[in-house]
């Protein structure tokens, strides 16, 4: 036992089990540590722009082929595309089969209009422009602000141009490729130091939850919620499950390999908090760089996979609980939207609240004023969408790679079975 919580997978359990019992035992102090969650997530935050620059520009400079890095990157956005919208689907599909708002005979009069006006705001930034706007807002005003503000797309842009040119240089880029390369690695060892925080990252997040809101809130609306939880968990067993053994692989045995990883998203319901250390994982299960360096970030916004289960279930939720009939074109407006107001979410703030409103706006019979109605409850929903996002852009991961050939099985097999210890660098 004593070697077990010397580990960070058991340091951060005791960790999130401490925060429970001070979230009941003293909310009003538990509800003080917050900023040890925010602290921890901002840390992570400070150093992700640079190392997804770093990792792509060295992965793309490194591969040689441009050819086969355009492969890779059309391979990514099909898959991406294809697997969130098998996840809408079932969104719509679990919400008219258990219909868990049917019953609640809520009048949207009643509802309280102020609670939603920060989100209706972002919204209509999300949406603003439609995608025309969506894709100029791929393009950073400077190459400094891209960095600064974090937009991880913006970046994401800039470092395959610059890793493309670099590769075109040849050996006269050489020196600029071993600087990169050399960064990165320090920027891995920085986030080596900050994720021994975890624990009290952790500890912070979830003794605030339970201090400020209690378990008791999940009683509201714990059809949606349970309903939520089973739709991610048959998604992730069942959808990535089988992807997963197409490709060649176990779903368990990924899941045990990044473990330590889930537990901090569990925590702080950000699957940003683990990003650097998720990217090292893969690389050291025997994943080239290029594809680690271009699928994950990518995903990141792409392949929201328990966000897109989570827009579609939700919508019908609040037709259902305001007594709203919607028609057959109505779910197809929900489905033909939701595909691209989930592709820009990331990094917008209360995004799940933001892209729900911005599909609702697409269709004037549903009551967007019902989002009220799941704001109570959103964080606990929260933690299934971190932990199913991130799940899902770790499988997308693996299969490109497999599809692409970038990984080496025989090294992912004996560290995923726990024979290899992974390298991570």
């Amino acid at each position: 036992m004593p070697k077990f919580f010397k580990s960070l997978f058991g340091q951060v359990l005791l960790a999130l089990l401490l925060g429970v019992v001070l979230g009941f035992a003293v909310p009003d102090f538990a509800i003080k540590l917050k900023p040890l969650g925010d602290g921890f997530i901002k840390l992570i935050k400070m150093i992700i722009p640079v190392l997804v620059f770093c990792v792509v520009v060295h992965g793309i400079a490194g591969a040689g082929d441009l050819k086969r890095v355009g492969r890779v990157g059309v391979k990514a956005l099909v898959y991406f595309e294809v697997v969130t919208t098998i996840a809408l689907l079932l969104g719509l599909a679990l919400a008219f089969w258990f219909q868990p708002g049917v019953g609640m005979n809520v009048d949207p009069a009643a509802l309280d209009a102020k609670a939603m006006s920060a989100y209706v705001d972002n919204a209509n930034k999300l949406t603003g422009g439609g995608t025309v706007e969506f894709l100029m807002k791929l393009i950073p005003t400077t190459v400094v602000a891209a960095f600064a503000t974090g937009d991880v797309l913006q970046v994401l842009l800039f470092a395959v141009l610059f890793g493309c040119a670099l590769a075109m240089l040849g050996e006269r880029g050489a020196p600029v490729a071993n600087f990169i390369d050399t960064l990165s690695h320090v920027l891995f060892k920085i986030m080596g130091i900050i994720i021994k925080l975890a624990p009290l990252g952790v500890l912070g997040a979830i003794a605030f939850t339970v201090g400020k809101y209690g378990l008791g809130s999940l009683k509201q609306l714990g059809m949606l919620v349970v309903l939520f939880y089973v739709a991610v968990i048959f998604f992730v067993f069942g959808i990535l499950g089988l992807i997963m053994r197409l490709a060649g692989f176990s779903i368990i045995k990924l899941l045990r390999y990044l473990r330590e990883e889930l537990a901090v998203v569990f925590a702080t319901t950000s699957s940003d908090s683990v990003l650097p250390q998720i990217m090292a994982k893969l690389r050291g299960m025997g994943i080239k760089d290029s594809t680690v360096g271009l699928v994950i970030p990518t995903g990141y916004s792409f392949n929201l996979d328990a966000f897109s289960i989570y827009i579609t279930l939700a919508a019908v939720f609040i037709a259902q609980a305001t007594n709203t009939p919607i028609s057959m074109t109505d779910l197809m407006t929900i489905l033909a939207i939701s595909l691209v107001t989930s592709k820009g979410a990331h990094g917008v703030p209360g995004s799940a609240i933001v892209v729900l409103a911005a599909t609702l706006q697409a269709i004037p019979a549903i009551p967007a004023i019902g989002l009220v109605l799941v704001l109570s409850v959103d964080w606990f929903m929260g933690i299934a969408r971190a932990l199913g996002n991130l799940i899902g852009n770790c499988v997308a991961t693996v299969v490109v790679a497999a599809w692409e050939g970038d990984i080496d099985r025989e090294k992912a097999h004996a560290v995923l079975d726990g024979r290899e210890r992974p390298v991570l660098d």
